[in-house]
């Protein structure tokens, strides 16, 4: 009889994990890592959803793209998290995409209407560098100095596509010209935005693409103020980021209740001090303290979603041909 009671018992907890319904987020290396949003993202969602929460780190974030690309409908993923609006257009195109019902009172730069894709947060591009060193304040000048850089490639990192935009936006059709004068400046490209910014942190290079907030992470988690973002005169590239639902998702339901849950408090609230980015929704605490010593652009560069494709496909080409010289 024991050995019944022990037997039952023990298919009813095996039939209640068998129900557990699974949702898969496809991300970024650097969201699911421990020191990411993605722990506490998991921990806090499966709280109310009674599902699992199953993060995939899939590279940075163009490489998602490349990836649903390659799986199609056949892709194990229910949402991809991390793609931006650099991105946005080819995604849509693909036609694995399906529209949200996700409304927010967003605090973006930009007013926010997409239909298929929820912005979770958002920041601006910048070289990252010693406080101390002194460092030009533009791409020319970066171009003229001696100053070693390290980058992401543009092909696989959103980052790395963000400062091809960057240069595009600013110079026009002088952007090659610029990058055959930066060529001798970048040490290597990387693939991914955490293997350049390790680099930088080991001494391999002056300075690195990343972010303006980038600094906050070394002030408030290690109390370190020897970083800051290099301010250029031509202004900054903007960076939002989206996640979006898989129309041949299995769990739709369970998705769109991922999307509604992260412009919530508590996702948003987790964002800045684990992203370190600015959330698309300000939580109700505000923005933690260290925030306010961020540099703020005066000017704020950013290439419509629908437009971004032509300009990519662009600014690409000048770039593999300026660098391959």
């Amino acid at each position: 009889m024991k050995y019944l009671a022990f037997a039952t018992g023990l298919l009813t907890a095996t039939a209640v994990v068998a129900e557990t319904p699974v949702l898969t987020v496809y991300t970024y290396d650097s969201f699911v890592s421990d020191w990411g949003p993605g722990p506490l993202v998991e921990k806090a969602f499966e709280a109310q959803c009674g599902c699992d929460l199953k993060l995939v780190g899939a590279g940075d974030g163009a490489a998602l793209l490349a990836r649903i690309k390659l799986e199609g409908a056949r892709s194990d993923a229910d949402i991809v998290l991390g793609l931006d609006t650099n991105l946005i257009a080819a995604a849509r195109e693909t036609g694995l995409f399906t529209d949200h019902t996700v409304t927010a009172s967003y605090t973006l730069p930009v007013e926010w209407t997409d239909p298929q894709f929820v912005p979770y947060d958002w920041g601006y591009f910048a070289f990252v560098k010693d406080a101390d060193l002194e460092s030009p304040n533009n791409f020319m000048a970066l171009a003229d100095s001696d100053l070693k850089i390290v980058i992401q490639d543009p092909r696989s990192s959103t980052p790395g596509l963000g400062l091809l935009m960057w240069v595009k936006l600013a110079y026009g059709d002088e952007a090659k010209s610029v990058w055959e004068g930066l060529a001798d400046n970048v040490v290597t490209v990387t693939k991914g935005w955490s293997e350049a910014y390790g680099l930088f942190l080991e001494g391999e290079a002056d300075m690195v693409l990343s972010y303006t907030t980038s600094p906050a992470y070394h002030l408030i988690a290690e109390e370190d103020a020897s970083k800051a973002a290099a301010a250029f005169d031509e202004g900054h590239y903007m960076q939002i980021e989206v996640a979006g639902k898989l129309a041949a998702s299995d769990q739709p339901d369970l998705a769109d209740q991922f999307l509604s849950f992260m412009v919530s408090d508590e996702f948003q609230s987790i964002i800045p001090t684990t992203n370190w980015m600015y959330p698309a929704v300000t939580p109700t605490e505000g923005l933690p303290k260290g925030f306010e010593t961020l540099i703020t652009p005066e000017n704020s560069l950013l290439v419509p979603a629908d437009k971004a494709g032509i300009v990519r496909d662009a600014a690409l080409a000048e770039w593999l041909d300026a660098l391959s010289k």
